[in-house]
C-alpha cells in the first residue's frame, strides 16, 4: 500500500466520522436525538445548559406516548428546542415536583423557566408552533 492510498483511507474515514457526529447535533451544537433525564439533577442541567428546552413526559405501558414518539423525534431533530425525555416511571419524584398527572405531558421552558404545558396527544405543527413562539 503506498503512502498516498493511505492517506486516502485516512481522509475516507475522518470523513465517516465527521458524516457520524453531525447527525447528532447541528451547527449550535445543540443535541438533534432526544435527551433521556435521569432525575432533577439531570433535569436542572439540561435546563440549565440550552435556552430551549421541551420536556417529553412519558412511559412506556403509555398507548399516546407511543403515538407522540415520532413527533417527538422530528421536534428533537430540527426544531429549535433541545427535547428532553422523562420516563415517570422511573423518575417518580421528579414528575411529582413538576405536578405531572396524566401522560403524555409535554412541559417547555425557555431560559429555565416552564412557558406552556401540554396534556395528551397533539399533532407536529400545533406544537412546532409553541416552540416557535418561544424561539
Amino acid at each position: 500500500m503506498t503512502d498516498e492510498e493511505r492517506d486516502a483511507i485516512r481522509d475516507r474515514k475522518r470523513e465517516e466520522l465527521l458524516s457520524r457526529a453531525d447527525e447528532t447535533t447541528d451547527s449550535t451544537d445543540r443535541p438533534t436525538e432526544p435527551i433521556h433525564v435521569g432525575g432533577t439533577t439531570s433535569l436542572d442541567d439540561v435546563l440549565g445548559e440550552y435556552p430551549l428546552v421541551l420536556v417529553d413526559y412519558h412511559a412506556e405501558w403509555c398507548g399516546p406516548c407511543k403515538m407522540l414518539e415520532p413527533t417527538v423525534k422530528t421536534l428533537a431533530a430540527d426544531s429549535p428546542a433541545v427535547v428532553a425525555k422523562v420516563d415517570i416511571d422511573e423518575n417518580q419524584l421528579l414528575a411529582q415536583q413538576k405536578g405531572i398527572r396524566g401522560v403524555p405531558t409535554l412541559q417547555l421552558y425557555a431560559g429555565g423557566q416552564q412557558v406552556e404545558e401540554v396534556v395528551g396527544v397533539r399533532d407536529e405543527s400545533s406544537l412546532r408552533s409553541l416552540i416557535e413562539q418561544h424561539a
